[in-house]
């Protein structure tokens, strides 16, 4: 994890990392999702971003499996990882609305060039703006019956755990 914070604080893609390190992509990816790295790949890491090797040999190893205690609160590394991940699903949700401007402005454009007397555009732009909408609900919550709280009781109930 302290890997890809290091990466991405450089703004740099892990194409760009394994360019620099001399390491192949999916090593990085492994090395970023927690597997243990071998002490060359982590010196040639160390080197890439300037730190010192027993920076990067001092991380913690990433759990395996989840503590079975209900009253467990995420780790730091554990709650960055959440977040990124939510980032990332409100990263797809505004390219998916900036590709629904750009492809239904260009509709709207083919249309009112093409045949101004017959309006048809804003038939995709209601079914994928329906689409924006779902989207939008699955990533800001408006839907409470398949929110979070619905997520924790239903992953506690597939492990058998008590709700």
């Amino acid at each position: 994890m302290q890997v890809q914070k290091l990466r991405l604080q450089r703004g740099w893609p892990q194409q760009q990392l394994a360019e620099l390190s001399g390491l192949s992509v999916r090593t990085i990816q492994r090395i970023e999702n927690g597997s243990a790295a071998s002490t060359e790949s982590l010196k040639s890491l160390a080197s890439v971003f300037e730190i010192d090797f027993s920076t990067l040999s001092s991380e913690p190893a990433m759990p395996d499996t989840p503590t079975s205690s209900p009253t467990h609160t995420p780790s730091a590394s554990q709650q960055e990882q959440l977040a990124l991940l939510e980032v990332r699903k409100l990263k797809g949700f505004y390219l998916h609305l900036a590709q629904y401007v750009v492809v239904i402005a260009a509709l709207c454009a083919i249309n009112l060039l093409t045949t101004p007397h017959r309006l048809w555009f804003y038939w995709p732009a209601l079914g994928w703006g329906i689409g924006i909408l779902a989207h939008a609900a699955a990533i800001f919550g408006w839907l409470p019956f398949l929110g979070v709280d619905w997520e924790k009781r239903q992953v506690e109930k597939r492990l058998g755990r008590p709700l």
